[in-house]
């Protein structure tokens, strides 16, 4: 199971407000049963099989275009632990065990 962060930024758009276009992005997750998400101020975690994220990415990469959007840049950072599970969970508690 992969982490991934993706942050979906449409250009040109006339407004410095993205919040709409961040909650068109998020309609495209909620229709996945196999990926959970956590939105957060400057971007969003999702986890589960690579291939699937990646593909749904590419979904939500195309969303602002259907809004008259002509550019769009996508981040994209992806965490791929193949040596046992890994999760959006996991990851903060394991930093805060150490912080105790």
């Amino acid at each position: 199971m992969a982490v991934v962060e993706v942050s979906i930024v449409p250009v040109g758009t006339g407004d410095t407000s993205l919040s709409a276009y961040v909650a068109r992005c998020l309609e495209v997750l909620k229709d996945e049963k196999h990926i959970r998400y956590q939105l957060t101020p400057m971007g969003t975690i999702i986890e589960g099989d690579l291939d699937v994220l990646l593909a749904v990415i590419r979904r939500m990469h195309e969303v602002p275009f259907g809004r008259e959007v002509t550019r769009v840049v996508t981040t994209i950072r992806i965490d791929d632990r193949r040596d046992k599970e890994l999760t959006m969970a996991g990851k903060v508690a394991a930093v805060e065990e150490k912080i105790k």
